[in-house]
């Protein structure tokens, strides 16, 4: 059975699904850990002017959230791990099993490479003798070019495709990061042996590319069934398997068929948030939050949608050369109450722990109400704590 939405509700479904509204749903380290497991990964970016992509995903919904608790769960407690899912990611630790296909696939594209086993044995007698290491501590010599099977390029570096090669068959695992730099040791240290032994859950390809689905599905909260970034490296996902995908979710009852005010195709939500679909036809009244969202963040993954949800379009601006950048190099948009208020550019300055706020662009219609006013200022003083900084300077 369809469930109806308004325009309205629809946004309050996924500000709610998301914990972007009312009281805080996520909560410290365990809730940064809820909220991984809800989505099923967050894309990770290395670029930091002020968070890495990833934190500022768990900066927006996660009370108490530091950028240590992030460090903790992937680095301490092994809860969360780096691996490629929707382009560079982080995904529980529990769902290692299901992507042995993309290690087998960087296995044999490794073996068919020339010179690669000779790098691998050498890479791998150095890290059994001497422990964690980068790519500067390996200190091959040439002239190496290699494509690995999850499409990362590792450029003219042997160490680093070494590296590379390894952590894409599982034999590495990112031990931690320093900036963008990743550090790695053997994986069997690290995870524990019933997991590296697990079978692959979805040992047919259909069904694996069903379960990614699914996944993504929850991930965002709310989506159609149309070309998305949402399905972004989910191998062989072509148009008429995706379309033969929702209707087998729909025939077991796995996602619900969810009509919105204005949008000719049906959007779809997973079953378990059926209730939360209920509680937003009931237009219960929440407290708004001010929040900066995430360039990657997986409740806009698809840009599209939310323009025609939110009437917002918002483009990462941060590969197009500078003249062509409508609004700057590294700017989040700027959630407040239901909807999408404008737009910020912050650069954490560290060495002065200052956060430089150059400019602010509201959307046309929003009026800048004290409340509104103090609210944007509140969030960013707890943006600027996030960051180290004691101070916010308006440019």
């Amino acid at each position: 059975m369809t469930a109806s939405l308004t325009n309205a509700q629809a946004r309050r479904f996924l500000l709610l699904k998301h914990g972007l509204a009312g009281e805080h749903r996520f909560a410290g380290k365990s809730g940064a850990y809820a909220y991984v497991r809800q989505t099923g990964c967050i894309q990770y970016d290395p670029i930091d002017v002020c968070g890495k992509n990833s934190e500022l995903v768990f900066q927006s919904r996660v009370k108490g959230f530091t950028k240590n608790t992030l460090d903790e769960l992937l680095y301490k407690d092994r809860l969360l791990i780096d691996y490629p899912d929707k382009n560079l990611s982080i995904i529980p630790a529990e769902d290692w099993p299901c992507f042995e296909r993309y290690r087998a696939a960087a296995r044999e594209n490794a073996a068919r490479c020339p010179g690669m086993p000779d790098l691998i044995e050498r890479a791998r007698a150095f890290i059994e003798k001497n422990g964690v290491v980068c790519s500067d501590d390996l200190k091959f010599e040439g002239d190496f070019r290699w494509f690995s099977a999850i499409h990362w390029s590792a450029g003219n570096n042997p160490s680093r495709s070494a590296l590379e090669a390894m952590y894409s068959t599982g034999d590495l695992i990112v031990h931690h990061k320093k900036g963008p730099r990743k550090y790695y040791d053997l994986t069997g240290k690290y995870l524990p042996t019933e997991l590296l032994a697990a079978p692959e859950p979805f040992p047919d390809e259909f069904d694996h590319q069903k379960w990614r689905v699914l996944r993504r599905i929850g991930a965002v909260g709310l989506i159609w069934n149309r070309p998305s970034d949402a399905w972004l490296n989910i191998w062989g996902l072509d148009s008429a398997i995706r379309v033969r995908i929702f209707a087998e979710l729909l025939n077991e009852n796995k996602i619900i068929p969810v009509a919105v005010d204005g949008i000719k195709d049906p959007l779809y939500c997973r079953a378990e948030d059926g209730p939360l679909v209920e509680t937003v036809s009931e237009d219960m009244e929440y407290k708004p939050r001010c929040e900066l969202i995430a360039p990657l963040d997986c409740f806009i993954w698809d840009r599209k949608l939310i323009k025609r949800l939110f009437g917002f379009e918002y483009a990462w601006e941060i590969y197009y050369p500078a003249p062509q950048r409508k609004y700057g190099y590294y700017v989040l948009p700027l959630l407040y109450g239901d909807g999408f208020i404008g737009r910020v550019e912050a650069v954490a300055d560290k060495k002065t722990q200052t956060l430089n706020i150059k400019n602010i662009w509201y959307e046309d219609g929003v009026k800048r109400t004290k409340k509104l006013q103090s609210a944007v200022e509140k969030c960013l003083g707890r943006f600027a704590g996030f960051n180290g900084c004691d101070k916010t300077v308006y440019l």
